[in-house]
């Protein structure tokens, strides 16, 4: 199961939430070369574990145990394979592939924080997900550029739908939004209290009962990982 589009802090709390479950193996795939990484979003940075342009693809396959020991932790069943600022570029498509193929043959969770200059890797995150979502703001230039993301998406993957993201400083609600972005609306979640005082202290860390628990529940629902399923169940 592949999360594809470009979630960054979303992305994030998705991962964490379906490793929060009982789902002992998640990987979060960070797919933008031109971002920050989100080792340092996670708090991750200093961490030793292979990144991508240390990843040995060999004959276009990886070992799904070997790449799951390399990783570092994030939490207890969750890896997080990220970028590295000291050797930036987008990761060879062979070795993309390598690593969704080697998750899927391990029944891996995986979610794709993938780049927003769009490439050959960023197409395969997106053409291979179960789910792809376009996150956008709870306003009109956010809805009109997401409607272009959303048209690009839709062409490489039928299976696309939409989180909106407050504040709503003109009042626009998740349902406006995805009328002008003309996609299935997802979930729209509130601003998340203190995010950034988060981000910059120690990395981010996913509360139980918050709004982006609320909002990758709904995410996780949509491919029958919800807590009422039998997956989750205790």
């Amino acid at each position: 199961m592949r999360r594809c589009r470009r979630l960054d802090v979303r992305g994030s709390a998705l991962a964490w939430t379906a490793a929060d479950r009982d789902d002992p193996n998640v990987l979060l795939v960070d797919g933008d070369p031109y971002g920050a990484g989100l080792d340092v979003l996670t708090g991750l940075e200093d961490r030793p574990g292979v990144r991508w342009p240390g990843l040995a693809v060999e004959g276009g396959r990886v070992s799904a145990r070997a790449l799951r020991d390399a990783v570092p932790d994030w939490a207890p069943g969750l890896g997080l394979l990220s970028t590295d600022r000291a050797a930036p570029g987008e990761p060879p498509p062979v070795a993309v592939t390598a690593v969704l193929d080697a998750a899927r043959r391990s029944g891996t969770v995986v979610v794709c924080d993938v780049s927003r200059s769009v490439g050959p890797a960023a197409e395969t995150m997106i053409a291979t997900a179960d789910l792809a979502v376009v996150v956008t703001q709870a306003r009109v230039g956010g809805a009109l550029a997401a409607a272009r993301t959303a048209e690009w998406v839709s062409a490489r993957n039928p299976n696309v739908g939409l989180v909106v993201r407050g504040p709503a400083p003109g009042g626009l609600r998740g349902a406006d939004v995805a009328a002008v972005v003309g996609i299935p609306l997802l979930a729209a979640m509130r601003a998340q209290p203190g995010l950034a005082e988060a981000l910059e202290h120690g990395g981010l860390r996913v509360r139980r009962r918050s709004p982006l628990t609320a909002a990758a529940d709904a995410v996780l629902a949509v491919v029958g990982l919800d807590r009422a399923s039998p997956r989750w169940a205790a």
